[in-house]
């Protein structure tokens, strides 16, 4: 996903942590997370996916005992004229000198259990409460 849409973002953290934009506090490294951009809603929802599937592949790999020295995540996707999503759609890069079967199954574990992308697959019904 090197070419992402103005709705595409990266969320990264590590060594592959590079570039300009926000940095949020990360449980999994000393320097935080640096998400970019995050200027309007569609790359916010965007980011969400790419966050959880960030944080969730620090988990799963301490979990695994697979070695990580840096994730960065791209998730994009589009709208259509009414604003319905089209779909999104992520890509993960690691920096680790781990097992390469043991990286493929870190992302097939991820893909599996990351917490946002399976609300979002699942459908999420979202309503304005009253105040």
């Amino acid at each position: 996903m090197a070419d992402l849409s103005p709705f595409g973002v990266r969320a990264a953290a590590g060594t592959l942590r590079r570039g300009e934009g926000v940095v949020l506090p990360h449980a999994w490294t000393d320097d935080g997370v640096l998400a970019a951009p995050a200027a309007n809603g569609a790359q916010v929802l965007h980011l969400s996916v790419a966050l959880c599937v960030l944080n969730d592949t620090y988990r799963e790999a301490e979990r695994l005992g697979v070695p990580l020295a840096g994730v960065a995540v791209t998730a994009d996707g589009g709208f259509d004229e009414a604003w319905s999503s089209t779909g999104i759609h992520y890509a993960v890069e690691v920096d680790s000198a781990g097992d390469p079967d043991r990286l493929t199954r870190l992302h097939a574990i991820v893909d599996e259990v990351a917490e946002i992308p399976r609300a979002l697959r699942a459908g999420a019904d979202v309503r304005r409460s009253a105040t």
